[in-house]
């Protein structure tokens, strides 16, 4: 099944079949949907919003539906267990959820009503890595690599190829990756079974905190490279730079335009002052990239 339909599999029936008059030529290249509460339905291709071909506006039970149907629950069962603000369904798409949050001692209890919400559209695009791998592989072994783009940059699209091209041994020998996808994106697991090519011999570890499940997968599964997708807090830091520390590659994505931009960051500072990591891939909207050497 192609990834839009898989997306069209959540929507309410009226929006479905509205979605599924769209030529080809647009469904391929769909990046989102959005739902928005009184609006009209929206699709993002290469960064621009446009309107599904449907006249009327989303409903509050518009958005319901669709957390029912991807979380196989009642809408007020499944918001009270989505805190984080988005859930991960099937297929590695996740669809991030907005409105009245209820608070308990200053974190996030619950979603109470829903106001909008956003499918992301899961892409996998076997063979964008094969550059990237190659710039980095010039001296033969695998130098642990950031990727860094804002969001919606291609960071997970890119990690994901990277990841099989590693295993398989592309531009130099396999070598055995652990993945720690906390959010479901990057292999998409689904009754054990990855949705995604991240090669054969990769180890996943999906739904565990970054901090916890890099030390799992260190301990347990003696990777050459380890890989996450987007560091976030000091925690993921602190867990890279022991890995690091244990003579493991890494391989990561970081929400940032480029290098100076990192750095401007108080929490990925400690990583560039500590060396961690050697190189960084710096992605253009366009989709092309260059490589960075790190500060040590």
């Amino acid at each position: 099944m192609e990834a839009f339909d898989q997306v069209c599999a959540l929507l309410p029936p009226h929006l479905r079949r509205s979605a599924e008059t769209l030529p080809a030529l647009i469904t391929r290249r769909v990046e989102e949907v959005r739902l928005r509460c009184g609006r009209r339905a929206a699709l993002t291709v290469k960064g621009d919003e446009l309107p599904l071909p449907w006249p009327e506006p989303i409903t509050r039970r518009d958005l319901e539906l669709v957390v029912e149907i991807a979380t196989q629950a009642s809408a007020h069962a499944a918001l009270e267990r989505v805190r984080q603000g988005w859930v991960t369904v099937r297929g590695g798409h996740r669809i991030g959820l907005c409105g009245s949050v209820a608070a308990e001692d200053g974190r996030v209890k619950n979603l109470r009503c829903l106001s909008s919400l956003n499918i992301r559209v899961a892409h996998a695009v076997p063979g964008c890595g094969e550059e990237v791998v190659k710039a980095l592989m010039q001296g033969g072994e695998f130098p642990s690599t950031l990727l860094l783009a804002p969001p919606g940059g291609g960071k997970t699209t890119l990690l994901r190829d990277m990841l099989r091209l590693l295993s398989a041994g592309y531009s130099a020998r396999p070598l055995r990756v652990g993945l720690c996808d906390e959010r479901g994106e990057v292999a998409a697991l689904w009754e054990g079974e990855p949705q995604f090519d991240v090669g054969e011999r990769t180890d996943m570890l999906e739904g565990c905190p970054k901090a916890q499940g890099l030390m799992i997968l260190l301990r347990g599964m003696n990777p050459q490279v380890l890989s996450c997708d987007e560091i976030t807090d000091a925690a993921d830091c602190a867990a890279l730079g022991q890995c690091a520390g244990c003579g493991v590659k890494l391989l990561a994505t970081v929400h940032a335009k480029d290098v100076d931009d990192l750095g401007r960051k108080e929490v990925y500072r400690e990583l560039l002052r500590r060396g961690i990591f050697e190189k960084a891939v710096i992605l253009a909207p366009d989709h092309s990239f260059r490589v960075e050497t790190l500060p040590c």
